[in-house]
């Protein structure tokens, strides 16, 4: 255990007194995490799915994955039974299988609020905001680098949003603060500005370790329990790097979740064909799980396939394509049958503006992960220019949509009420149905309905501006900024979050590379 969580629980006197002051602050609504009563979208026949599985154990018997600049893994390979020449690790037949077996079909990330706690697996999806671009955008100042004032915004933004369920991590990269100290700002952002779950920093093994440091403050102590998720990508095909598993072998060794995710653009990092690509990356996920596993046990990880294709004209990525829909797809059965959460879709599209390009793609991809079958959604919510462009504007436009998500998820009642027999015995032969018995009981909850999109006559939008979906939501952005409130956090550990960031930073010089 860290020093600094001990000198944060020695201080913690004042949580009564917190908790007391945090329920007279106005709490905004956050729906559940999503559970399905639809069925998943199964497009793979029981033949397709059992050759793409002999391949990718094929695969991994005789070409094997690289393991690049870690030796310690290599040994942990060959004392599991794997055949280690030089950094390619080759595993004979269902050694992966038999490692992934240990991790959980099901697992829960806590938040410090415990009624935001998720759950992931199972029927469930956890909707996280878009990760890691560069840039941002918004209606009046463009496309800019971001800035650490950027990323606090949009993580209030996550908080205000009722459809997300999580803060994500990397909502945008500030290229304002150093490289090797943006983490400790970013996490502390999450920690305090928002009090949904949120993921961890994956960019070095030592970010990781104060990750868990600063959950281990946070959480007054992790005892086994998971507080993090976090991105581990592949670097397809067939390698894995000595960053990201370093990185996952700190959180495995926590009990912290990883995203074992292999990094796809179809033609490039993998076959042009949609059975050529899942059998890479069941096999890639095959050996990031199991290596987890090697780690510890029992810890929770997700089966994550990020896929797109090339343009094959230009070489840029596209998106919201049906080759990647059926990847997604097809993926999600694999996922399924090893018993692991799924990750994958988002609000993708390749659009540099928040567009009618922008929203077919979006509409594609987040229909998409919902008929999958996926349990955590990253990038649910402004994405833009194939993830370079974190975008304001379309960050509360998609989050806006993912009600449409939940609505879609609860399936088709058929209980009395939603038979409405007595409605139709009400009105019979020729009649409207806005003034019966039933529509008046049921009115309010009957529709899902945009808190964004205009809905009015012509003539009142035009004498109201002639307002396309951007300025509305520019509008939008605007007042969640204005209306939110920080949670409450007991003083003493916020206390001890600042020090220990301050104490982090002033322990390194400065690096912007």
């Amino acid at each position: 255990m860290s020093e600094a969580s001990v000198t944060a629980r020695r201080g913690r006197g004042g949580g009564g007194a917190a908790r007391r002051a945090a329920r007279s602050v106005v709490s905004f609504e956050t729906a559940r995490f999503i559970e399905r009563n639809i069925p998943n979208l199964d497009i793979l026949s029981d033949e397709a799915i059992e050759i793409i599985e002999a391949n990718a154990d094929q695969l991994l018997e005789e070409i094997g994955v690289a393991f690049v600049d870690n030796p310690q893994a290599l040994e942990r390979w060959k004392q599991a039974g794997a055949d280690v020449r030089g950094e390619r690790v080759r595993l004979p037949k269902g050694l992966a299988r038999q490692l992934c077996a240990t991790a959980p079909g099901r697992f829960t990330q806590l938040a410090r609020n415990p009624e935001r706690s998720v759950e992931i697996g199972g029927r469930s999806l956890v909707l996280a905001p878009v990760y890691g671009p560069p840039f941002v955008r918004d209606a009046l100042g463009g496309r800019r680098y971001a800035t650490m004032e950027d990323f606090r915004k949009f993580v209030k933004l996550a908080y205000m949003s009722k459809w997300l369920h999580h803060s994500g991590g990397t909502v945008c990269e500030p290229t304002d603060i150093p490289v090797n100290k943006r983490h400790l700002d970013m996490l502390l952002a999450h920690m305090t500005l928002s009090d949904k779950p949120f993921m961890g920093s994956v960019t070095e093994p030592s970010r990781a370790q104060d990750s868990v440091e600063m959950c281990d403050i946070l959480f007054g102590g992790l005892n086994d329990r998971t507080v993090m998720t976090s991105l581990i990508n592949i670097n397809s095909p067939l390698t894995f790097d000595a960053t990201m598993m370093g990185a996952l072998e700190v959180y495995a060794a926590a009990n912290q979740a990883c995203i074992v995710s292999p990094f796809i653009v179809g033609g490039a990092m993998a076959p042009v064909s949609v059975a050529g690509t899942l059998t890479q990356v069941l096999a890639e996920v095959l050996a990031g799980v199991a290596y987890s596993q090697l780690i510890r046990p029992g810890a929770p990880v997700i089966f994550g396939a990020f896929v797109t294709s090339i343009d094959m004209n230009s070489g840029a990525p596209t998106f919201g394509t049906p080759e990647a829909s059926q990847i997604t797809y097809g993926a999600g059965q694999l996922a399924r049958r090893m018993g692991l959460p799924f990750r994958s879709a988002g609000s993708f599209n390749g659009s540099k503006l928040p567009d009618a390009q922008a929203a077919y793609e979006t509409a594609n991809s987040l229909n998409m992960g919902l008929l999958a079958g996926v349990n955590f959604m990253l990038h649910a919510c402004g994405w833009l220019e194939g993830g370079l462009v974190a975008d304001f504007e379309k960050f509360v436009m998609d989050a806006d949509q993912l009600g449409a998500l939940h609505k879609l998820a609860e399936g088709v009642a058929v209980d009395d009420n939603a038979q409405a027999m007595d409605a139709i015995r009400e009105v019979g032969p020729g009649g409207h149905y806005l003034g019966c018995a039933h529509t008046q009981a049921n009115f309010k909850s009957a529709f899902w309905r945009s808190d964004l999109f205009d809905y009015k006559p012509f003539e009142t939008w035009e004498d109201d501006g002639a307002r396309d979906t951007v300025a509305l939501a520019s509008v939008r952005v605007d007042k969640l900024l204005a209306d939110y409130q920080q949670p409450a956090l007991d003083p003493a550990v916020n206390e001890a979050l600042a020090d220990y960031v301050a104490r982090k930073k002033a322990g390194m010089p400065d690096a912007f590379s």
